[in-house]
């Protein structure tokens, strides 16, 4: 069974009750706060696929803060 897991699984394993895990996922109405606009624009740029790489769990969306980021700085001007 530990051949099937990928590392960062396994050290999620192994870790103590007293590490404790970061999330760095948001909603969409966080990043929407993050970025100064509206949840619509967000949605609207999913609907067009544009906009920040999402990921969808069921019916919930939500944004990785590191892929956020990377597309934040790739769509920068000057």
């Amino acid at each position: 069974m530990i051949g099937l897991l990928t590392a960062s699984v396994v050290h999620l394993l192994r870790m103590d009750a007293t590490t404790q895990i970061t999330p760095t996922f948001l909603t969409q109405r966080e990043l929407a706060e993050l970025l100064r606009m509206p949840e619509r624009t967000l949605e609207d740029w999913r609907l067009m696929q544009t906009g920040p790489p999402y990921i969808k769990l069921g019916r919930l969306v939500r944004y990785d803060v590191q892929d956020v980021l990377t597309w934040v700085h790739e769509h920068r001007h000057g």
